[in-house]
């Protein structure tokens, strides 16, 4: 699926703004008026827009609706309705006719409406649910329960730790393409100069279009063309795309059929990824992770897409020295994507398969009774594997994504783990045309020699918290345990990589301790200086990505204290000290080399 841009042939039209929004009562019919509407601005998360518990916590349905104009050149080809994301299942109507419906809070989808709209004014309404299941990435349950004097209340319990968000989070647009219309590009490129490409594209004509194809560079010059819907272009002397210097090619393609002609310009980098050994080569060379886990969180937009918040992010993480991040846990919006690739900011992109684990729970909601398998329990294969297909064809191109995270902390020490995700690897590395690595980012009770996921990933990616949620207090016990797995790690798998994709130590800001105590800034700055010294001790080791880049927000329970504290930036992005620590430290440290 296209991003959707405007070209000489394409015409994007914005449906962001305020629409009308109202909660939904179970059984109510999607064709019925609103009941009680207030206004709702898309994209963003309708839990923190008004001082309303029943709307933040709400659970199930709501529904938004606005009106669109379509003028006469809009229907003069295909007219599209887009979505960038929508928590978490949704169904589409245009003038009353369902014109989609989707499963999956945080990829696009789209749906071609010419034959449901008229001239001038038209109807749009989008009815939004929220429930998380065994069946849904990510995994919740929902639960019904009895209270003295209240009745049954319905809750949905998460078996992640971040809100659940919910609602219109990301762009809605409308677009037109001719008849026949360029519906995929798919790029391959190598250092050598080699672009391999494969154009797909749509349409009634039964005859194949004529499809032209250039490559540009930075400046706009084209530095290779060619004809043909697949085939392979040389650059002479190419600039590769690298860490900190994201220089990004575009791939125009025409296509042509009865004097119609349908364009497009896909952005691209130039460059490579291998795992070889215990290393992590970009273009060869040995690099090393500096970054964090994120999520995709700010005050008032919630879970919404903000794209000042993204350019503050990464602004702050250059200042910082950061070389990358992962979508921790899901998908981000396409818009963070691609200024990551024209930042030259390295992103491990991660599937929304979080929670896959019926026996441990970061929230502490569902039970840990340690009796349930979870892979006999959970029923999100088909969904698992959709939203795999959907995401590699989604974020293929993009030079930054240089890892395919299948999951986080599942069940992986418990049997049919490895049946459970043999196939998902397998089918990631066919998807994908540039072969990039794939992993399985997995938890504590996962170890070495119980880890069934292992031998299936290309990098082993392990989140770890000793000296935080046990041996509270003693940093220095947590790094020895640390330490101690991480070689255990290394001589179970000598040829992988390895890497911790989390660490850290909540820190409210403001509080201070001297000696340092839990929950201070001091303890945190320890804990990961700490880390620290483990990781430089190991030769075989790739990277570390701190958990989190700043506060965000979770649901309620005696862990938290408005939300996660382990952002080394607070929600509203302001630096505790921590964030000088990292800066420090990554500033000194070269992206390649720093352990080749």
């Amino acid at each position: 699926m296209l991003y959707p841009i405007n070209t000489p042939s394409r015409m994007v039209f914005d449906l962001n703004g305020v629409w009308q929004f109202s909660l939904r009562r179970p059984g109510e019919p999607d064709d019925g008026p609103l009941q009680d509407p207030r206004p709702m601005p898309v994209p963003a998360a309708y839990n923190d827009i008004y001082p309303d518990a029943a709307l933040r916590d709400h659970v199930g349905e709501a529904a938004y609706e606005r009106t669109f104009t379509v003028s006469a050149p809009m229907l003069a080809g295909r007219l599209v309705l887009r979505f960038g994301g929508v928590a978490h299942r949704a169904r589409v109507y245009v003038n009353g006719a369902l014109a989609a419906e989707h499963l999956g809070g945080f990829l696009p989808f789209e749906a071609e409406i010419g034959s449901l709209v008229r001239l001038g004014e038209n109807t749009l309404r989008v009815i939004a649910d929220n429930t998380l299941t065994l069946e849904t990435l990510p995994v919740g349950r929902l639960v019904e329960t009895e209270y003295p004097g209240l009745g049954r209340v319905r809750e949905n319990l998460p078996n992640f730790d971040f809100f659940n968000y919910a609602g219109i989070l990301r762009p809605v647009v409308l677009y037109t393409t001719p008849e026949t219309y360029i519906s995929r590009i798919r790029v391959d490129p190598h250092t050598d100069g080699r672009v391999e490409y494969q154009v797909e594209w749509g349409g009634t004509g039964e005859a194949a279009p004529e499809i032209g194809v250039e490559v540009r560079n930075a400046q706009g010059d084209t530095v290779a063309a060619g004809t043909g819907a697949g085939g392979v272009l040389r650059v002479k002397d190419p600039i590769l795309w690298e860490p900190g210097a994201g220089y990004l090619y575009r791939l125009a393609v025409r296509c042509r059929l009865d004097g119609a002609e349908d364009r497009y310009e896909l952005p691209f980098g130039i460059r490579s990824v291998e795992v070889r050994g215990t290393q992590f080569l970009i273009n060869g060379k040995p690099f090393y992770f500096k970054g964090f886990g994120k999520h995709e969180d700010s005050c008032i937009h919630g879970q919404g897409l903000d794209e000042a918040v993204n350019v503050k992010d990464l602004a702050l993480m250059d200042w910082m020295g950061a070389n990358s991040l992962r979508t921790s846990h899901y998908p981000y919006a396409e818009e963070m994507l691609r200024l990551c690739d024209a930042q030259g900011v390295v992103v491990i992109d991660e599937l929304p398969a979080v929670g896959l684990h019926a026996n441990f729970v970061a929230t502490g909601l569902l039970d840990k009774n340690g009796t349930v398998n979870t892979w006999e329990q959970v029923k999100t294969t088909p969904h698992h594997r959709e939203v795999l297909e959907k995401l590699v064809e989604r974020d293929e191109h993009y030079a930054c994504v240089v890892m395919w995270s299948i999951a986080n902390e599942p069940a992986a020490e418990e049997e049919g783990a490895a049946e459970y995700f043999a196939p998902l690897c397998a089918l990631a590395r066919e998807l994908d045309r540039q072969r990039r690595p794939v992993t399985i980012v997995t938890y504590e009770g996962c170890a070495p020699d119980t880890c069934k996921a292992a031998p299936l990933v290309d990098v082993l990616c392990v989140n770890r918290y000793f000296g935080w949620y046990n041996y509270c207090g003693r940093v220095d016990a947590g790094a020895a345990v640390l330490e101690d797995e991480l070689r255990r790690w290394h001589e179970k798998y000598p040829d992988k990589p390895l890497m911790v994709c989390e660490y850290g130590a909540d820190a409210v800001a403001g509080v201070h301790s001297l000696p340092s105590v839990m929950f201070s800034e001091e303890y945190q700055a320890e804990f990961l200086d700490t880390y620290h010294k483990v990781f430089d001790a190991l030769p075989f080791f790739v990277g570390e990505q701190v958990w989190n880049f700043a506060d965000f927000a979770t649901a309620q329970n005696a862990m938290r204290v408005q939300g996660n504290k382990k952002g080394v930036f607070t929600r509203d992005r302001q630096p505790k000290a921590a964030a000088f620590l990292l800066r420090r430290r990554w500033r000194a440290i070269p992206d390649f080399g720093y352990k080749g």
